[in-house]
């Protein structure tokens, strides 16, 4: 009884001995495992300090006066090249349309027959007084000349001879009077038979055949208007074109040049040809404060229609002093101020304000704040500072970009592997 208590007693002292060698054990290399972290860190923290060492690289354009045209954007609408009313010269009855409504016509193209009968009967009533007037006026003329041998042997008294002088003139006028009247009877006879007066598309019929039709009517009998080339009406503010005269009149770099238009249909697609523009009228509309400019469009397949409502691009002059940035170089301050980075002397960054209103294309146009062979930063401005110190490089060379060192990173897991080992 006494020998299997004292083995009992035996075996617990021998179990805490082993639990308290492995806690010992334990202990141990918690010591190493810090150890080895506290080594890593501070590999990494000379690896940040390593890697900080020099400026920064950035790249940079050297930039240079351009010829940047002055843009416009007004809107428009569309009117036809030549439109004419047809109407009649004579009154009557139409009898035929000698035309399909929506066609192409040419010009003198017969369009209308009016009733003709009583202008040729006019024709012939004209005709025959005129052959009446010159038989009247050739007996008088004989008359006359057979007075003048008798008048000088005073066989007839000399007033008979001045009479007979003056019937004959008086008929021979007669005679001019009434081939006149012959000529306008068959005008009007023409006029019977109404042609196209211009060549382009004509509209619809207003009058049917049977109408009555006179010359002091309202309401046309058709509408032709040419639509190749067409005309397109842009209204401009005459505050704008002011400010542009002032531009060209002090001659600050802004020339004029001769505008090239491009269009934008309704449906926001762009026409594809280019017009020019014509002229600008020298009257302000009173009731809008614009100005009305002409440009000329071709229009050979039809895409253009006289009304449309359309936007037309151009350049009214040309600024000869303009830069042209790239859009990345330039910030924007709260304000809405713009501001670029250059490179200043012994290569550290100065910030300047600029004056940039517009782009072309990728480029900012800057009118104001830069001058020829500055040095513009356009690459490693995230963190850019004014008055650092830089490492500038042309624009086009390849960046060197440094690896980001973070705690987790590569570097520092080697690093860190290597302290553990050294502690083991």
């Amino acid at each position: 009884m006494f020998e299997f208590e004292a083995d009992q007693s035996v075996l617990v002292m021998q179990s805490s001995r082993r639990q308290q060698a492995l806690f010992s054990i334990g202990a141990c290399l918690t010591a190493v495992a810090v150890t080895a972290c506290s080594g890593g860190g501070g590999d990494k923290a000379k690896g940040k300090s390593g890697a900080a060492a020099g400026p920064p690289e950035v790249g940079f354009v050297v930039v240079q006066t351009s010829s940047v045209p002055v843009p416009v954007d007004l809107a428009g609408r569309t009117v036809a090249y030549q439109s004419s009313e047809v109407r009649p010269q004579v009154a009557g009855l139409v009898q035929k349309r000698l035309f399909v409504e929506g066609s192409i016509v040419r010009r003198g193209q017969p369009l209308y027959l009016i009733d003709p009968r009583l202008y040729r009967a006019s024709v012939n009533q004209a005709n025959a007084n005129l052959a009446s007037a010159q038989a009247t006026a050739e007996a008088s003329r004989t008359q006359a000349e057979r007075y003048k041998p008798l008048a000088d042997i005073e066989a007839v008294s000399k007033q008979d001879y001045t009479n007979a002088l003056a019937t004959a003139r008086e008929n021979g006028a007669a005679v001019l009077q009434n081939r006149a009247a012959l000529d306008t009877a068959r005008i009007n006879l023409s006029f019977t038979t109404v042609p196209a007066p211009i060549s382009g598309r004509i509209g619809r019929s207003q009058f049917t055949v049977g109408a009555l039709v006179t010359t002091s009517q309202t309401d046309p009998l058709t509408t032709i208007q040419q639509l190749d080339p067409m005309y397109v009406d842009m209204q401009q503010s005459a505050g704008d074109l002011l400010a542009l005269r002032r531009s060209l009149a002090a001659r600050n770099g802004v020339v004029p040049t001769r505008a090239v238009v491009r269009l934008k249909l309704e449906d926001g697609s762009d026409y594809g040809q280019t017009g020019v523009v014509e002229f600008s009228e020298v009257v302000v509309d009173q009731a809008t404060g614009t100005v009305t400019l002409r440009a000329r469009f071709p229009n050979a397949r039809g895409v253009l229609l006289p009304g449309m409502f359309v936007r037309a691009s151009f350049a009214q002059a040309v600024d000869q002093d303009a830069f042209l940035v790239p859009q990345p170089a330039i910030s924007r301050d709260p304000l809405g101020h713009a501001t670029l980075f250059v490179v200043g002397p012994d290569n550290h960054a100065v910030e300047r304000s600029v004056i940039a209103t517009r782009t072309q294309g990728p480029d900012w146009v800057v009118t104001q704040g830069l001058k020829p062979g500055d040095k513009v930063i356009v690459q490693g401005l995230a963190t850019l500072k004014p008055k650092q110190a830089i490492r500038p490089v042309p624009a086009n060379t390849a960046q060197k970009i440094r690896p980001p060192q973070k705690g987790g990173g590569k570097d520092g897991g080697a690093s860190g592997g290597g302290a553990g080992k050294a502690g083991g």
